[in-house]
């Protein structure tokens, strides 16, 4: 499928055992589940003495380390070590084998390292590598070393970084590191495990949340997709981003619910199929409410839209991702591609949605959307973009 750049709607996720592992270092993932490319990898000497010294750094660590920030500090990998393990990977690939066959059968397909599309197959290889190696020192120096995120107010560390108490978590997250990993660990196991353990003590495993939502909260829409007449609407889905409230007690805030009110009347109007919500657990910082779970709540209970017209997109933190993790849905659901969607929100936020260019390409690297017309103060029509698909690397809560 050219015109997706080899992705595939009907390639599945391999999620493993950790859907917030897979969605942030998805080929980190297939090599661990492939085992054949596992024993290549653990085959290799100079893979398997970098291994050796991660695992010994961090043994000495729990020794060495007097002040808490040195303990997370040596789980990262450095510049060096990151271009070892790209040179390496290319010497390993060779055409046919089973790394050859990874890249091939999922890392294209998925369209995961979308971004890397125009590569060759090593190339893509090394890249995603180099990508997900990144990922990983981010996560560590955000959730552990507390410097700061992209957005602080929202997604920043839980813990004071300087009081005498963090020592003894650091230390602890870098025994149960130390625990888990062992001689028939692959190179980057004990930085992948570090960089959950930090993630999961400041409870921002946000990734994870609801899936695998396809045969899950969307199971009923999914099954739906595949009946429907699409040249019977005008739009293959109306989305409706996400407004948080101001307080920890406010399931859904009162722009939320006008949004979904306006989206309600435009599904029973008939012009689209679906109606996909789209928010996170976002505001206000570390709430127990999803955006995504209580629109549709309101929206098949109180406005009376069918379950299975309605479709969760839980993860997004802000419009950039309520714009990209929709279009991935599209794609993953298998609705028409070609087909417009229709944004139905406030006036204020369809306007930044027009002039959000910038903002996309500075925090995303590339446009999830095309814009179409304006149809309303409060309806923007849009058509999806293949590139969507890329994880993004800095942000561990909605890669």
């Amino acid at each position: 499928m050219a015109q997706f750049n080899g992705a595939q709607p009907t390639y599945k996720v391999i999620s493993g055992d950790n859907w917030v592992k897979a969605k942030n270092y998805y080929l980190l993932t297939l090599l661990q589940q492939d085992k054949q490319v596992a024993q290549i990898v653990f085959a290799d000497a100079i893979l398997n003495d970098l291994a050796k010294s991660k695992r010994q750094s961090l043994k000495t660590s729990l020794t060495d380390c007097k002040d808490a920030l040195c303990l997370p500090a040596v789980l990262k990998f450095t510049d060096d070590e990151i271009k070892t393990v790209s040179d390496r990977l290319a010497a390993l690939y060779k055409t046919g084998n089973a790394l050859d066959k990874l890249v091939k059968m999922h890392l294209i397909p998925a369209g995961t390292y979308n971004m890397y599309a125009a590569e060759t197959p090593v190339n893509l290889l090394v890249k995603a590598w180099q990508q997900d190696a990144a990922a990983m020192n981010l996560a560590i120096s955000v959730y552990a070393e507390g410097k700061k995120p992209n957005y602080p107010l929202i997604d920043s560390i839980g813990f004071e970084v300087k009081k005498r108490g963090y020592y003894t978590l650091m230390y602890d997250c870098s025994a149960e590191v130390a625990a888990v990993v062992n001689g028939k660990s692959l190179f980057f196991e004990p930085t992948l495990h570090a960089a959950l353990t930090y993630l999961e003590v400041n409870e921002r495993l946000n990734a994870g949340d609801f899936e695998p939502m396809g045969t899950t909260a969307n199971k009923l829409a999914v099954l739906r997709v595949p009946t429907v007449k699409w040249n019977n609407f005008a739009y293959s889905h109306i989305v409706v981003p996400g407004a948080g409230p101001d307080n920890l007690t406010t399931p859904l805030s009162g722009e939320g619910m006008l949004r979904c009110k306006t989206a309600a009347r435009q599904y029973m109007a008939g012009k689209a199929p679906f109606v996909v919500v789209s928010g996170g657990s976002v505001h206000p910082y570390k709430t127990r409410y999803n955006e995504a779970i209580e629109m549709r709540t309101y929206l098949i209970n109180v406005l009376h839209v069918p379950a299975n017209a309605v479709i969760i997109e839980p993860h997004a933190r802000h419009t950039t991702t309520n714009m990209r993790n929709d279009v991935r849905l599209v794609f993953r659901y298998g609705m028409p591609f070609n087909k417009p969607g229709l944004i139905v929100t406030d006036k204020s936020q369809n306007d930044a949605i027009v002039n959000m260019e910038k903002r996309c390409i500075k925090e995303l690297g590339y446009m999830p959307y095309k814009l179409g017309k304006r149809v309303s103060e409060t309806e923007l029509e849009f058509y999806p973009l293949i590139g969507s698909l890329q994880i993004d690397a800095d942000e561990p809560m909605d890669p």
